[in-house]
């Protein structure tokens, strides 16, 4: 019975670490994503056209079959390749004005555009 208890106390600290996964992790726009090949997301809006590939060059950290390799602050020559899918916009986000007893209100939207990127290529860990 302990036996089971040790392989799965291993099995948890490996999906910790990575355990087998090729991730990194990238800064842009002020927030940290965590990506592999492949992955979907959305970005700050960038004036690229569809289909163009975009590198990103912030990557703090790089894991690949659980040896993660940890920038001070980035990894120096570490890219990471995306290709562009298009803009995207978000949901509507409402702002309302209200002030008491002053018969005053106002009531406005705004949707910000974001660029869909696919991630392509990452670095090994080295």
């Amino acid at each position: 019975m302990a036996a089971t208890a040790n392989s799965t106390e291993a099995s948890t600290a490996d999906t910790m670490v990575g355990g087998g996964h090729h991730y990194c992790i990238i800064a842009d726009g002020g927030r940290q994503y965590r990506v592999s090949e492949g992955q979907e997301l959305e970005v700050d809006f960038r004036p690229a056209e569809r289909g163009s590939e975009l590198v990103l060059d912030k990557v703090l950290a790089v894991s690949k079959d659980g040896k993660l390799q940890l920038g001070a602050p980035v990894i120096d020559g570490a890219v990471v390749k995306a290709e562009v899918l298009g803009l995207v916009q978000g949901e509507k986000i409402y702002i309302q004005k209200f002030r008491r007893r002053k018969n005053y209100r106002r009531r406005t939207g705004h949707r910000s555009v974001a660029t869909k990127i696919r991630i392509s290529e990452i670095p090994a860990a080295g």
